[in-house]
């Protein structure tokens, strides 16, 4: 591998240490009752309301409609996500420094999994919050359901609800982009070497 890409992929993995600091994704929720709307940032190890009494707020109307309550200390995935994105920032580390074609090819698929095992996970949890009703909740709507959507947004009853990445999550994104970058021109320039 080259000295630039090298140097790229050690930069890049750095960069992931910005999810132990910054959000990683966030949920809203606007309404014409919350003007100001209300939101929670899921960070690598802890979720939190975007504004002081935001995520006190989403519970307690969560209650009326049968929902769960979202307590962070209970959700497993936030106890070892700080050790996984760790073994990647090792993983990246040690594929830019020694320069190993068969490191980064490594580290991007493990990457890769990573990734897709991580957002079924977070699908499957907002199914379960949005699917597994109370039976006794105060707001009953037969075949309603209130899971958000992964990407993008969805009208939940009045409530208008986004779920995005947050400023790590797109820094993730965005570091999967250069990993995936440099695999595509090294695979380029052995075969073109190959040919020569």
């Amino acid at each position: 591998m080259k000295t630039k890409f090298k140097i790229l992929i050690v930069i890049s993995s750095l960069l992931l240490t910005t999810s132990y600091f910054l959000p990683i994704w966030y949920i809203s929720l606007d309404a014409p009752q919350y003007p100001e709307g209300m939101g929670m940032q899921i960070y690598i190890n802890d979720i939190r309301g975007e504004k002081e009494h935001d995520l006190k707020n989403i519970n307690e109307l969560n209650h009326y409609i049968g929902m769960n309550k979202i307590i962070p200390d209970s959700i497993t995935e936030l106890s070892y996500m700080p050790f996984i994105i760790g073994f990647l920032i090792l993983l990246g580390l040690i594929a830019g420094i020694s320069g190993k074609k068969i490191m980064l090819y490594i580290w991007m698929i493990v990457f890769f999994v990573i990734g897709a095992v991580g957002m079924y996970d977070f699908w499957h949890w907002e199914y379960d919050y949005g699917h597994h009703l109370n039976p006794d909740a105060a707001l009953k709507i037969p075949g309603m359901s209130y899971q958000p959507p992964l990407i993008g947004s969805k009208q939940i009853m009045n409530f208008y609800a986004t779920s995005m990445p947050d400023f790590a999550g797109w820094i993730i994104f965005g570091v999967f982009a250069i990993g995936l970058f440099v695999v595509i021109i090294t695979i380029f320039k052995s075969k073109k070497e190959k040919v020569v």
